[in-house]
């Protein structure tokens, strides 16, 4: 009864994570942390011990985690970066956390009924603001600093796309699972609401997300055995159709995607040129590199970039743009970590993900391979992005990392060594 009690709690703990990522930073963390805390207080073995210190991942994970308090101690101001590299450790129980929990509830998929029912409240939420401006519960307007992009439960942050885009391929990836026996007139349906999905992060008005889960969606339907060659030609078709119907029905969305794409690179030579140096992205990308030419080694330290570019004496002198990160993953990498940071993080996160890619395809589990192409996405280049390891980012990046493991016998952590003592 008391074993029964702890699963539930545990399991709970998981299906809510969703939600508290919604309540903030300080909630999804709670949440974290109690998770880790009743995997090693109710179910950690001496056992667990020797296999976890034996497995790659976990040693790849540790490995970046030295490192990352090294890039602690060599930062330009440490005390800015120390809370973000000391505690990226929590993500590496977390990981382990979410690896026994499937372990234990034998790959049993039922806590993502309640991850999907946040989910498209969230989803319905984004429409409703969109085409009444503001959220169910009056959040929003059309006269914020970030203009007319949605913003959902969050308030004051333009995020919306970015927990939709986290969420999405897990979702839907879980929902095809569910009906991949049904008969033929039911197997619509997912393909239906994955692309009410896709259209909802279009209607965020956050391009850059909107990008990356439509080269996602490309990628979901290509590696799903859910579709015939033909079905997915039609279905890839019909997404794009729809995506620019969306568009044309909404000025703010035209503008934001046509419009200011189109001015950019077609209209004359010299006013493109203008517009070049006006384009904020290219200034941020631009102010990125001069960091890193500045700090090629080493870089300036974890989420001290704002401490270099808004510094008085360096702003004008750099030609730097002040503000907290470069918005653009490999830049971020570049002028935060240098070569060798860069190079150690980005070897790390490669040979964990791509070194279970064969079981991944050859499984046809839909969930990992939602989770997969989420975090493949994140690597775009040129694309924008947010800072890779604030809080809410690298949550969303690490929980699916960690479910692309945990959800499949045959790459979950703890089932090659364990599973004889069941």
């Amino acid at each position: 009864m008391i074993k029964k009690l702890n699963i539930n709690l545990y399991d709970s703990l998981f299906a809510l994570l969703p939600l508290s990522i919604i309540f903030g930073p300080a909630v999804s963390l709670i949440n974290i942390f109690l998770l880790i805390l009743i995997y090693f207080f109710k179910y950690f073995q001496k056992d667990h011990l020797n296999y976890i210190l034996k497995n790659k991942a976990i040693i790849l994970f540790f490995l970046l985690n030295l490192y990352l308090i090294f890039n602690t101690l060599i930062s330009i101001e440490p005390s800015s970066g120390i809370f973000r590299n000391f505690g990226f450790v929590r993500f590496i129980f977390l990981f382990i956390a979410i690896n026994y929990l499937f372990y234990i509830k034998k790959y049993d998929f039922s806590s993502f009924k309640i991850w999907t029912v946040i989910f498209l409240i969230v989803v319905f939420d984004v429409y409703f603001e969109r085409y009444n401006g503001t959220n169910i519960l009056g959040f929003g307007s059309e006269d914020q600093d970030f203009g007319r992009r949605v913003i959902s439960f969050f308030k004051d942050e333009p995020i919306a796309g970015s927990y939709l885009s986290g969420l999405l391929f897990i979702i839907s990836g879980y929902i095809f699972t569910i009906f991949k026996n049904k008969n033929k007139s039911l197997k619509i349906i997912p393909s239906l609401l994955l692309l009410i999905f896709l259209t909802s992060v279009l209607v965020t008005g956050e391009r850059s997300n909107t990008i990356k889960v439509f080269v996602g969606f490309l990628l979901f339907v290509f590696f799903l055995d859910y579709f015939k060659l033909k079905f997915k030609i039609l279905f890839s078709a019909t997404f794009i159709i729809i995506f620019f119907i969306a568009l044309y029905q909404s000025e703010y969305l035209k503008e934001r995607y046509i419009e200011q794409m189109y001015n950019l690179f077609f209209t004359s030579e010299v006013k493109a040129q203008e517009d070049l140096k006006k384009n904020q992205y290219l200034r941020l990308y631009k102010s990125g590199l001069s960091v890193f030419q500045k700090h090629p080694v080493f870089g300036v330290g974890n989420k001290n970039y704002r401490v270099e570019t808004c510094h008085e004496d360096k702003h004008d002198k750099f030609d730097y743009y002040c503000t907290t990160h470069p918005h653009q993953i490999y830049i971020e990498f570049l002028s935060e970590h240098g070569i060798v940071g860069t190079v150690i993080s980005l070897s790390v996160f490669f040979i964990i993900i791509f070194k279970i890619l064969r079981q991944i395809i050859d499984s046809q589990n839909y969930i990992q391979i939602g989770t997969f192409i989420y975090i493949i996405t994140n690597f775009l280049p040129i694309i924008p992005s947010g800072a890779f390891f604030s809080d809410f980012n690298v949550t969303f990046f690490m929980i699916n990392l960690s479910l692309m493991y945990a959800v499949n016998s045959k790459t979950n952590i703890f089932e090659r060594n364990l599973s004889k003592g069941r």
